[in-house]
């Protein structure tokens, strides 16, 4: 039809320059284009109007010139930014996707896509569920906190898990998983919410650097405070690892690096488990810090494997998962328009200044 063949207005967001140290709003721009809605002809490509797209800390590493490659590219000064999206279907040359169906997966922060690699889109098969939630629990971080709690941390019921970033996409659902599996769960956030865990602690409110200091080394270590940890100022976390891990830690799902992952190190308990899903607390650095404690690694056998998302999408569910029905509470926070997708990254990415804390963003195009 003539109509699908027509140029129609697209916003696109890109990405201005590369990213030193914090990002602001002014680092991205949105600039005015036009989109076609029409595949190439005998392409299985798919065009689609986007509808939701999400927000997530781990775009300030993409935003970054690397000399090595990552497992995934930088973005481009110029280019659109990109990252999980819901959209429909407004053109098609592929069979598993008709015009009007909706998907959820990997698209670019514009009205309107063309997508040639259809590998990391999927239809959306509950379209009474909300939209905004394949951005989030349904979608990518969901499937990212499942993957890494159940593959890497193997939950016993009766372990003790901690869980950095607990207000995050990330790390509400893990806890909320651990607690369902039967684990006394603790989160850490820059806020008060609990999110149904046992128990959770702001890291903003703990304020006596020395006796934490002091009182978590000489638990460790019945002894001397280490030369190299004198002057640790982030040691802020060490006070509540030991308030509520008396007894020490089986699982944490690490979503923050740095001082947090050295205090958890040293109260892990024998044969624990770390699920590595993010390092947030590194992302503005020019030089990342390295871990301080590695010892414990192999003093505890503590088992450490990194934790990937788009790596298990086609995975399924464990057989003893497949009829168990879960209540998950889900929190976002949306912003409406293409316009206001720079602040709303700027929100979100702007919490690494407080670098244990994040939340999920989301933005409508539309």
């Amino acid at each position: 039809m003539a109509e699908e063949r027509q140029e129609v207005p697209n916003r696109r967001v890109i990405l201005k320059r590369y990213v030193t140290g914090f990002p602001s709003e002014d680092d991205m721009e949105v600039v005015a284009g036009t989109a076609r809605l029409a595949v190439p002809p005998g392409s299985a490509a798919v065009v689609v109007k986007n509808l939701y797209g999400s927000c997530d800390p781990y775009m300030r590493t993409r935003m970054t010139k690397h000399e090595e490659p990552s497992y995934i590219p930088d973005f481009v000064p110029g280019e659109i930014l990109m990252n999980n999206g819901v959209s429909r279907v407004v053109a098609s040359g592929h069979p598993d996707f008709k015009v009007g169906d909706l998907v959820w997966g990997f698209t670019g922060w514009e009205d309107y896509m063309l997508i040639t690699n259809t590998e990391y889109h999927f239809k959306i098969n509950h379209p009474e569920m909300p939209l905004s939630y394949y951005t989030g629990v349904l979608g990518m971080p969901g499937l990212t906190a499942y993957s890494g709690f159940f593959d890497v941390a193997k939950p016993k019921k009766g372990d003790y898990a901690f869980v950095s970033a607990a207000s995050g996409a990330v790390g509400q659902i893990v806890g909320q998983l651990a607690k369902l599996t039967g684990c006394y769960v603790v989160g850490s956030a820059g806020s008060d919410e609990k999110f149904s865990f046992d128990e959770a602690f702001n890291y903003k409110k703990e304020q006596d650097l020395n006796a934490a200091l002091n009182r978590f080394y000489f638990f460790n270590f019945q002894g001397a405070l280490p030369s190299s940890f004198e002057t640790h100022a982030d040691s802020i976390v060490v006070i509540p690892l030991l308030r509520y891990f008396p007894n020490g830690i089986d699982i944490y799902f690490e979503n923050v690096g740095g001082a947090m992952l050295d205090a958890v190190l040293l109260n892990m308990r024998m044969h624990g488990r770390i699920a590595v899903c993010r390092l947030i607390s590194q992302y503005n650095l020019e030089v990342p810090e390295g871990v301080r404690i590695r010892f414990c690694l192999l003093t505890k056998r503590v088992h450490m494997e990194g934790v990937h998302g788009w790596g298990c999408w086609n995975r399924g569910l464990p057989d003893n998962h497949k009829n168990t029905r879960l209540t998950i509470w889900w929190a976002t926070n949306a912003r409406h328009g293409a316009p206001n997708a720079p602040p709303a990254t700027n929100a979100v990415l702007s919490l690494l200044f407080s670098p244990l804390k994040q939340i999920h963003g989301v933005h409508g195009v539309l």
